[in-house]
């Protein structure tokens, strides 16, 4: 009779520690599946007015190119394969496209999951997780489960990330994360600050740099080199923004391949959707594609801060697709009545309480936010405004904004 075999104790360690970290990975998954499929909007804002101008999520609407709109179409048969060489292909392209090898590329249904599954490899009840505040508040929630503290800093006066500040407030930090352009702000950390941060981390932590926004920004203020450099470091990208995917799902973390190992057992490595993965493929081989797109969002967004300025009001010096604006009143009530006249806006960041954050959407819906938010701000009567709660689910203890999940006040 053949024996069984057994593991060795340092094995059967390492077997317990990942099947435990399996466990509340499958429990993350099935209790945020919503989530990691990314929905773009506050699912009770799923079906807006006719006619409404709809600028609260940061998406492109100009939607794919149309190289990708034809790879879309082409793929359309094979949508009964899973077609795993183009995710092979696609990881080489985007590899070559940002100077990397392929083994530093691990592609992922948008830059959500990676970013999910970073927090789950490298954080945890010992291991913080520190971030900026106000900043993207995705990493935050999926600490919730890992179990790591999280260390909150406020943005500098230039509206970068403090790293004095943020090394200052975990020591014990498992995972930095950085994002920059700096989603609510749209303003850019200092390559420089990133270095400084690498040099002067906890030992054994890792710096994650999600760089969604970056395309419509300085490519020059890019961490990749830093990962070229062999360094601490994960960097997110994604296909939702200057390329027009958010609903396609399709993203990228650029690593060491060691730091992408670890995301792996957090759930990486998953077939991706085929219309995803050839339209991203598509969008890469336009060559103008990047800097026709930031001429536009550029020349949009600059028309509006004109305009504010003569208006008399303040807002973030953005890079982005989006800014913030200080209305001088309540966010809130400044949100429900742009809503009451069609226009819908983004959501509240605690720390800056008067501030609204604005998508830059086509000259047409900035026409129609600009007109509207004079009229409201006119108006010194509050107004409380709400959609319709859907039927199905209304008393869902969760809503959904920006791909991420939120707990109901």
């Amino acid at each position: 009779m053949s024996q069984r075999p057994t593991l060795q104790n340092g094995s059967r360690r390492a077997f317990l520690q990942w099947s435990a970290a399996a466990a509340a990975v499958s429990a993350f998954r099935i209790v945020n599946e919503p989530l990691l499929a990314a929905a773009a909007v506050d699912r009770d804002l799923q079906h807006f007015p006719p006619g409404s101008v709809v600028i609260n999520a940061n998406e492109n609407p100009l939607g794919p190119c149309d190289l990708a709109r034809k790879a879309l179409s082409e793929i359309i048969p094979e949508g009964g394969r899973y077609c795993w060489w183009l995710k092979d292909e696609l990881a080489k392209s985007l590899a070559d496209s940002v100077g990397v090898k392929p083994e530093n590329v691990a592609m992922f249904p948008g830059s959500s999951e990676p970013l999910h599954f970073s927090v789950m490899a490298f954080t945890s009840p010992s291991r913080s997780y520190v971030t900026a505040d106000p900043g993207y508040e995705s990493g935050m929630h999926s600490s919730k489960f890992s179990g790591a503290r999280v260390a909150k800093t406020a943005l500098t006066k230039s509206y970068a990330h403090d790293i004095p500040a943020m090394l200052a407030a975990a020591p014990d930090a498992g995972l930095f994360y950085v994002c920059t352009p700096n989603n609510p702000t749209g303003t850019l950390t200092p390559h420089s600050a990133i270095e400084e941060l690498l040099a002067q981390k906890p030992k054994g932590s890792v710096v994650l740099v999600d760089e969604a926004y970056i395309h419509f920004a300085d490519l020059a203020a890019t961490a990749i080199d830093l990962v070229k450099a062999g360094q601490d470091i994960i960097v997110l990208r994604t296909f939702s923004k200057i390329y027009g995917m958010a609903g396609l799902r399709c993203g990228a973390a650029i690593a060491r391949p060691d730091l992408l190992e670890k995301l792996v057992p957090q759930g990486g490595g998953s077939a991706m959707p085929v219309t995803a993965l050839v339209a991203a493929s598509a969008s890469l081989k336009h060559e103008h594609l990047v800097r026709e797109r930031k001429l536009v969002n550029t020349t949009i967004r600059q028309k509006t801060f004109d305009w504010l300025s003569s208006q008399g009001y303040s807002f973030t010096p953005s890079q982005a697709n989006f800014f913030m604006l200080d209305a001088r009143r309540p966010a809130k009530q400044v949100i429900d009545a742009l809503a009451a006249k069609k226009v819908f806006i983004g959501r509240i960041w605690p720390a800056w309480p008067t501030h609204l954050r604005i998508s830059v959407g086509t000259q047409a819906d900035m026409d129609g936010f600009q007109s509207a938010f004079a009229a409201v701000m006119k108006n010194s009567t509050s107004v409380s405004y709400s959609l319709p709660a859907r039927p199905a689910d209304s008393n869902c203890d969760y809503f959904y904004a920006d791909g991420q999940m939120f707990p109901r006040a």
